[in-house]
């Protein structure tokens, strides 16, 4: 039978956590591998965050539903259900908490998969522990400042670009950058994403908005702002 890992001292933890320093929310963490949940677990507690941690994606879907954490860390390749699966369960572009997905694999199909498939961003696991926390919590920091822009702010560009309403909000965010004439690097630095999570959303934009080339993009991009 698959269920959370949740144990007796987690729960214990979790309480002690959210009444003392960590009003930051909470973290799910969910990976098969025993090692690498203890490890995160212990870190984002140190980092005033409480946390729940599950073996399987099934486990946390079902519980997903009916609570929001601050962020959630997934494992891509899991028993069951994969982190792609995970994404496509819980309608991840619409999901009020940001979704990151961790693994091994750090080829670009992957990559695309987890972005494509609403993920917020895509970690390797070959980065240090303590090096994915800090990634966590500056994607939950961006993610708190991307709302509140949202929710006073009207979109940077216009809706009426051919295409625009098939954007994801993260390939909205990109787009707004790449009209404002940001590089690559400094995309990802102004959204706390990776490098290579924009160029897999510059690609997906272009092909939305049907731009051949970059040129192409901007001229489609401009030439409708201005109109």
């Amino acid at each position: 039978m698959e269920q959370s890992f949740i144990s007796a001292t987690d729960v214990s933890d979790q309480h002690t956590a959210a009444a003392g320093s960590a009003a930051s929310g909470e973290v799910f963490i969910v990976d098969d591998d025993f090692d690498m949940r203890e490890t995160l677990t212990v870190l984002f507690r140190k980092a005033g965050y409480a946390t729940a941690a599950f073996t399987d994606g099934m486990s946390f879907v079902r519980l997903a539903r009916d609570q929001t954490p601050a962020c959630v860390l997934v494992d891509l390749c899991m028993p069951g259900y994969s982190g792609i699966e995970v994404l496509k369960e819980l309608d991840a572009s619409s999901y009020p908490a940001p979704i990151l997905i961790v693994s091994g694999l750090g080829d670009v199909l992957n990559v695309v998969r987890a972005i494509k498939g609403g993920a917020f961003d895509y970690i390797e696991k070959q980065l240090d522990p303590e090096t994915i926390v800090a990634r966590v919590v500056d994607a939950i920091a961006e993610w708190t400042k991307l709302r509140q822009r949202d929710a006073s702010a009207a979109p940077p560009l216009s809706p009426s670009i051919p295409g625009y309403h098939q954007l994801t909000r993260r390939e909205r965010e990109v787009l707004a950058q790449i009209a404002a004439a940001a590089s690559n690097k400094e995309t990802a630095r102004n959204l706390g994403i990776s490098p290579r999570t924009v160029e897999i959303h510059r690609g997906r934009i272009m092909r939305k908005l049907g731009a051949k080339n970059s040129v192409d993009l901007m001229r489609i991009v401009m030439h409708r702002s201005a109109a």
